[in-house]
């Protein structure tokens, strides 16, 4: 039995497929969305000391990991906004779970894509950037500064770095991290790993100053 859950997104439909029915070309009706997610993995670290092991107070990091399929995986296609819609319904369930995943509100955020080899660079930028933003800063309760990010394509197995920053304050260095992520079974030639992440603390004793020299 193959079950499909619809939801509406404005105008589009979203179905979610199931992995053995996966077609080897994108067969888009107008006005609607396949999004085939294969899994989807979440990591927790709580830091109690810094590389030098000299304790600091508890940070907690989080992130998520949605391993989907790129339905423009070896195509040239020029229309990718289909993927800004994936990224919107994803950012909104991550988010959510992220979230829970901390004792406190968190207050830094940051994304990664990482492409499998058969996709472009683009694609990733297509799952990030237009629309995937708003529901992340909705789920934290801000926003104000950009959201860095990163994306590349890469081979199974591969790792990517997040970077992360403070959700408001744009120049605070104490914030700037990064979290290497990575899904040993991931990302195949036609899929993307989405990745998300939080943090509710600065990095472990920063001591760079506070802001940009003014000298």
């Amino acid at each position: 039995m193959v079950c499909y859950r619809f939801v509406r997104l404005g105008r589009a439909t979203l179905t979610y497929v199931p992995a053995l029915q996966r077609n080897a070309k994108p067969r888009f009706e107008k006005g609607s969305l396949i999004m085939d997610v294969r899994k989807t993995v979440f990591t927790k670290e709580i830091i109690a000391a810094d590389e030098m092991s000299k304790p600091c107070s508890p940070i907690t990091r989080a992130a998520a990991m949605a391993i989907v399929r790129n339905p423009f995986a070896g195509l040239d296609q020029d229309d990718l906004s289909q993927l800004f819609d994936v990224g919107a319904m994803l950012g909104q369930s991550l988010a959510a779970e992220l979230v829970k995943m901390f004792e406190g509100p968190p207050i830094c955020y940051g994304k990664a894509a990482l492409v499998g080899s058969s996709g472009a660079m683009e694609h990733g930028a297509a799952m990030l950037h237009p629309k995937l933003g708003k529901p992340v800063r909705a789920a934290v309760g801000g926003g104000k500064s950009l959201m860095p990010s990163n994306h590349k394509v890469g081979a199974l197995g591969g790792s990517i770095d997040l970077p992360l920053g403070h959700k408001d304050e744009a120049w605070s260095f104490d914030h700037i991290d990064t979290m290497t992520l990575w899904v040993p079974d991931a990302p195949r030639a036609d899929e993307i790993v989405l990745c998300l992440g939080m943090s509710d603390g600065t990095r472990a004793h920063p001591r760079v100053g506070k802001g940009p020299n003014q000298a």
